[in-house]
């Protein structure tokens, strides 16, 4: 299964932590987003393998753009 991680705040990617091919569990910070000079982790909901990054540093984000694919053997 796929799983899309997803901005939750609008603002600029300040950095992005993974790569594909990378492993990523639960709770992992994978990004970083900067919202009104603050730096808030994208964190991921899953565990998984980073299949798809889709977004670079200082790419503009709204809530809800997605971020990051991961392959994921959770049953949701």
């Amino acid at each position: 299964m796929e799983a899309t991680i997803s901005a939750h705040m609008p603002g600029l990617v300040a950095r992005v932590i993974v790569g594909e091919g990378d492993h990523v569990s639960k709770g992992e910070t994978v990004a970083v987003i900067n919202c009104m000079k603050t730096e808030l982790a994208v964190i991921s909901e899953h565990d998984g393998k980073v299949k798809q990054v889709l977004v670079k540093e200082w790419d503009e984000m709204d809530v809800g753009s997605p971020m990051i694919i991961l392959e994921s053997n959770e049953v949701k």
